[in-house]
């Protein structure tokens, strides 16, 4: 019985990846955090199936074209979680318990009124943005009553996944699972009732995502708090410490930055989808939930990358961060190319899942076949992006974006629609809002590539030893 309980303690312990075989320890880290990927997109996706198959077509799109808007708004989270996973996972490595609860009181106090500046500021531009885009008038309403219901709840949804990055970046990818699948099932549950059973529209769906997610948060809180030995959580430490603030958001703004421009460019290229018809924009909303899951291990074994760089960049164990891109690459291109190979086969079956529009299928399902490709291509860049912002290489991950985004994906977008304008599609054929994804997707891939293979991110990696006071 021992035993056993002891394999239990240690499967729920923060994992040290300074120690053992990097493969090993990746795929131990990645699995939990692969499925709780996988989980949090299911939710999403139950969203869009109950909306789609309770209210309607034009409640789908409502739900779809908010996201572009409400990651713009998020990217402020955005970096101060990635800035938290950097600073965490290096502090762990480093063994310094002091620095390390410090920092995680920090951040949650800026966590705290990042939720209220973003609250105040969604609730006031939510609606005149929505307009500015050109959403479709059948639409609107039901979008904009999301996105408010969304904004006024954001800080308990935001603590879920900053804290659940905390624990991440102390090696432990299980708590944050276990409390995603309470969020998962509750959310499902929440959503059956509110629009279900009391016939609500899009504000069911926001308030079940919203109440899901503040109570897993609650979860998250206590089992950061109960891991008194690697860190301390009281009053003495939630203090704003502004040098470790400083810290965190330097390393982590980059990466919110190029959160806010991909969201941007996604927001702009929103307004010319509207303007090619609903039936794009509940295509284009169904696709991007199958989008999800083929970038589950894109983003997943980015995470992963990132803990493992920065737990041994703080351990001053260089030697092995090589050995683990190797390994998270090996990962993300396996996984990747599984599910990409799915969503060819099973493309049509996916589609109807959410709507029986035949012209919404049959769109949908090429839009897929072109996105195919581009998931692998993706998947290198998100490994070695992660790699780099482990070893605070922030900045050249966020100029890869501006490339791509800025540079690629939307003239390209805007060329090919006005390029193969006709008759049925007098603003231009919808497929080059995907064409120019997946030229942007490899572009990407191949500059990140490069940039890695020269190599500075070992420079900045050793003058990070040489000021061993940032720790």
């Amino acid at each position: 019985m021992q035993t056993v309980t002891g394999r239990i303690k240690r499967f729920f312990a923060p994992r040290d990846m300074t120690q053992g075989k990097p493969f090993t320890e990746l795929v131990m880290f990645s699995i939990p955090l692969l499925l709780g990927n996988f989980a949090q997109q299911l939710y999403n996706t139950v969203d869009a199936i109950v909306v789609g198959n309770y209210i309607g077509d034009s409640a789908l799109g409502a739900v779809g074209l908010s996201f572009p808007v409400m990651n713009l708004l998020l990217a402020l989270f955005m970096g101060v979680s990635t800035g938290a996973s950097i600073v965490v996972s290096q502090y762990f490595g480093a063994k310094n318990r002091e620095l390390l609860s410090r920092a995680v009181g920090t951040i949650l106090v800026v966590t705290f009124w990042t939720g209220v500046i973003t609250t105040t500021v969604g609730v006031m531009i939510t609606r005149p943005l929505l307009v500015l885009l050109g959403t479709p008038p059948e639409m609107l309403e039901m979008a904009s009553i999301y996105l408010i219901i969304i904004f006024a709840g954001i800080t308990g949804a935001a603590y879920y996944n900053i804290i659940g990055g905390i624990l991440r970046g102390l090696g432990d990818s299980v708590s944050p699972l276990l409390y995603l699948l309470l969020a998962t099932a509750l959310n499902i549950g929440l959503d059956i009732l509110l629009v279900a059973v009391f016939h609500m529209a899009t504000d069911g769906v926001a308030l079940a995502t919203i109440v899901s997610q503040s109570i897993s948060a609650i979860f998250c809180y206590r089992r950061l708090a109960r891991m008194t030995e690697v860190l301390e959580v009281s009053r003495r430490t939630l203090k704003l410490d502004r040098a470790i603030a400083s810290r965190t958001l330097r390393l982590g703004m980059p990466a919110g930055l190029t959160q806010a421009i991909f969201s941007l460019q996604a927001v702009v290229v929103q307004s010319l989808m509207n303007s090619l018809g609903s039936v794009v924009v509940t295509a284009g909303t169904a696709v991007m939930r199958v989008d999800g899951f083929a970038m589950m291990p894109n983003f997943t074994f980015g995470i992963a990358a990132t803990t493992f760089s920065g737990q041994n960049l703080g351990a001053k164990r260089l030697d092995r961060v090589h050995e683990g891109a190797r390994a998270t690459l090996k990962l993300a291109l396996g996984c990747s190319t599984v599910l990409t190979l799915c969503i060819i086969l099973f493309g049509r079956q996916l589609m109807t899942v959410f709507t029986d529009t035949g012209a919404v299928v049959e769109l949908g399902v090429r839009m897929l076949s072109i996105l195919a490709a581009g998931y692998i291509a993706f998947s290198v860049t998100q490994t070695l992006s992660g790699i780099m912002r482990g070893l605070n290489e922030t900045v050249i991950p966020m100029w890869v974006s501006v490339i791509v985004t800025v540079g690629v994906r939307l003239p390209l977008a805007y060329l090919l629609a006005w390029l193969t304008r006709s008759p049925a599609w007098p603003n231009g054929d919808p497929s080059c809002l995907y064409w120019s994804l997946l030229l942007a997707w490899v572009t990407g891939a191949a500059i990140t590539t490069w940039i890695y293979s020269r190599g500075k991110w070992r420079k900045r990696a050793e003058r990070f030893f040489e000021a061993d006071a940032t720790l």
